[in-house]
Order: structure tokens, then C-alpha cells, then sequence
């Protein structure tokens, strides 16, 4: 249960600070406003929101059932966590993070939230890269080298089984 208190402490403030707090402020000095009328691009913008957001909310639930952690880097699970959306690829809670930008950057029709996006996606890939994974090597040792042997790090593999 304690788990998943911190869990939901944790990716509230990383959601709020990086994903509503900070886009927020873009929108702001870059001078987009909210449209006047609700057309296509809102309609796609605010479905790919939604399914980004869902695919993090289910990355972090799944972090402190079965991880019995939290996505933090200072509070990491305890078991590495290779089912849900792990499965099909290592990094989906990120994934789900960019599709909820460029799902707002849609939205808005936001040039700046798309790079704000962009700019996210390549920090994760070099937090992914020089710290996550070496960590999680040195942690879980022969588990991990064999899911990410099976695993796409950005792009889902999909196998039978």
C-alpha cells in the first residue's frame, strides 16, 4: 500500500511539473490560447492525450503493484517489471508522456509544444540511455539483459508468446 502512495505522490508531481505545468507556461509566452472551436485537429489532439496519458497511468499502477516501486529514480521498484505495458517495449511510460505532448501540441496547433515535446523524447532517451539502463544492468543483472535482448527500447516487438 505504502508503494503505491508514493507512487501516486511521485508521478503527480512529475505529471504536474512536466506534462501540465511547463507546456502551460509555453502555451503562455508563446501566445497560443485555447481554440475558439472545437474542430478535427482538437478531436485527434485531445484523443492522443488521452491514450498517452492512460498508457503513463497504467505504466505507473504497474510500477507499484508489481515493481513495488515507483517510476522516481530515488524510489525505484524493487522486481523488475517486464508485463503490462513493459512487455512489448522498455519504455512506455516515457512513450505514453510524448504521446500526451504531441496529442496537447495537436490540440493547440502548438509548433513550440511540438518541440517541447521533441525536446522531452531525446532527454529520456539520453536518461534511458546513460543512466536507466546501466542502473537497471547492475540491478537485475542476467533478468534484465535477457528482456531487453526481447524488448524494443522505443519501438514495441511483438512476439507470440
Amino acid at each position: 500500500m505504502f508503494a503505491f502512495v508514493r507512487t501516486l505522490v511521485y508521478a503527480s508531481l512529475f505529471a504536474a511539473l512536466l506534462l501540465v505545468f511547463l507546456p502551460a507556461r509555453l502555451l503562455e509566452w508563446s501566445g497560443v490560447t485555447r481554440p475558439a472551436v472545437l474542430g478535427g485537429a482538437q478531436m485527434v489532439g485531445g484523443l492522443l492525450t488521452l491514450l498517452g496519458g492512460s498508457l503513463a497511468l497504467w505504466c505507473v499502477l504497474t510500477f507499484a503493484t508489481i515493481g513495488r516501486g515507483t517510476p522516481a529514480p530515488f524510489d525505484p521498484p524493487r522486481r523488475l517489471v517486464v508485463s503490462g505495458p513493459y512487455r512489448r517495449v522498455r519504455n512506455p511510460m516515457y512513450l505514453g508522456a510524448v504521446l500526451a505532448l504531441a496529442g496537447a501540441a495537436v490540440f493547440y496547433g502548438s509548433a513550440a509544444l511540438f518541440a517541447y515535446a521533441a525536446l522531452f523524447l531525446l532527454s529520456a532517451h539520453l536518461f534511458v540511455t546513460r543512466w536507466e539502463e546501466p542502473t537497471l544492468a547492475r540491478t537485475f543483472g542476467a533478468d534484465y539483459e535477457a528482456y531487453r535482448a526481447g524488448t524494443g527500447r522505443w519501438v514495441p516487438r511483438w512476439r507470440v508468446g
